[in-house]
């Protein structure tokens, strides 16, 4: 059949497009690029496409905090269009920015009232920019269907705020129990959340490093899953070391992506 459609927006100081689109590539999809300009004019439409894709960078410069601007446009231009995608059940992620931008839409972690913010992914606890990979625990009985079968992942972080915080006491309680907390930064062994630094890089609550909303079809990660492609994208891949010997031909990134593309499919015979 056709391969699914996946909406990468860009423009404006987002710069992870051409690995995105990849990572679609790669996984089945088939990735189109389109200026959020072009949406906002209504030259393109949410609606023409199965798969959406928030993707990481700047956007906006990060004036205002990050994905705050990215996350207004949407909720006074967009929100008619965005509201029918999810609806739908079409898949949506967002990465880094594109999480920030999503729980500031109020669209994760997600409920009734679907543009209210009830979260928020804030400055790191270490007060300086993270750049560095790190070991991620998968729950499993999460709905989410974009870690279907993943139960482990080791992934680069770049950014400067990446802490998930909320300030409502019963909000992560609720998340763990609907099965909404997918990805938790972890030792290395995969086992045990991670609460310190460096292991949870930024100090976000329990660990969480992605959510779903409680369909499953939408969900952030602050880890760059798009930014693990190859064996040699891993920083281990030239040591000579079991390790680095045994790397799998594929990066373990693309699995993501693959998810959503065969949830269409699946969803579209």
């Amino acid at each position: 059949m056709k391969k699914p459609e996946a909406l990468i927006i860009t423009g404006n100081g987002l710069n992870c497009e051409h690995e995105t689109a990849y990572a679609f590539e790669l996984g089945g999809a088939l990735p189109v690029l389109v200026h959020i300009t072009d949406l906002l004019s209504g030259e393109k439409r949410l609606s023409d496409y199965q798969i959406l894709a928030f993707i990481g960078g700047f956007s906006n410069g990060d004036h205002l905090g990050a994905g705050t601007v990215q996350a207004n446009r949407f909720k006074h231009k967009l929100c008619d269009d965005l509201e029918l995608f999810i609806q739908k059940r079409k898949p949506v992620i967002g990465i880094c920015n594109g999480f920030q931008t999503m729980v500031k839409m109020g669209i994760l972690p997600g409920k009734k009232n679907t543009w209210t913010q009830t979260a928020t992914i804030m400055t790191n606890d270490s007060g300086i920019y993270e750049d560095r990979w790190v070991y991620l625990r998968l729950i499993q009985d999460s709905p989410c269907i974009w870690t279907k079968g993943i139960e482990r992942l080791f992934l680069p972080v770049r950014h400067g705020e990446g802490k998930f915080y909320t300030g409502d006491p019963e909000l992560i309680p609720r998340l763990f129990t609907s099965g909404q907390v997918v990805v938790q930064y972890a030792d290395d062994q995969y086992q045990a959340p991670a609460m310190s630094y460096p292991l949870n890089p930024n100090g976000s609550l329990e660990g969480i490093a992605g959510i779903c909303d409680e369909s499953g079809t939408i969900f952030g990660i602050m880890p760059h899953p798009e930014a693990y492609l190859f064996p040699h994208n891993h920083p281990l891949w030239t040591q000579d070391s079991a390790l680095g010997r045994d790397l799998p031909p594929e990066g373990r990134g693309v699995l993501i992506f693959r998810n959503a593309a065969a949830y269409v499919k699946e969803s579209l015979e």
